[in-house]
C-alpha cells in the first residue's frame, strides 16, 4: 500500500511557482510627504533638545548662585556669633582677678 502511494504522489505534477507581479515604487516608499514629517519631527527634537539644555544650564547657575548665597549668609552668621562672644568677654573681671588668666599684655 505504501508503495501504491508513493507512486502516486511520484506521479503527481509538482508545483511550479508564478512569478509575482511586480510592485509599482511610489506605493511603497514614503514619497515627499514621509520626508517632510520626518524633516520636521528631526527639527523638533533638535529645538527640544535646545531648550531642555538651556533650561537645564539655567538650573544650574541658579543652584551656583544659591549655594554662594548660603555660604555668605553662614560666614556673616559665624562673623556675628565671634562679635557676640568677644562682647562676653568682661575686661573688668580679668583685672578682677589680678590678669591671672588674661594673656600679658605688652
Amino acid at each position: 500500500m505504501q508503495h501504491a502511494i508513493a507512486g502516486i504522489l511520484s506521479a503527481a505534477p509538482t508545483p511550479t511557482p508564478t512569478p509575482t507581479p511586480e510592485v509599482d515604487p511610489d506605493l511603497v516608499t514614503p514619497g515627499v510627504v514621509g520626508f517632510l514629517v520626518t524633516a520636521l519631527i528631526a527639527v523638533a527634537v533638535i529645538f527640544l533638545v535646545w531648550d531642555m539644555m538651556r533650561r537645564i544650564r539655567r538650573g544650574r547657575v541658579r543652584a551656583d548662585i544659591r549655594e554662594e548665597l548660603e555660604a555668605e549668609e553662614q560666614g556673616a552668621q559665624a562673623a556675628a556669633a565671634t562679635e557676640v562672644d568677644d562682647e562676653s568677654i568682661d575686661p573688668e573681671a580679668d583685672e578682677d582677678r589680678g590678669d591671672a588668666g588674661a594673656p600679658p599684655k605688652a
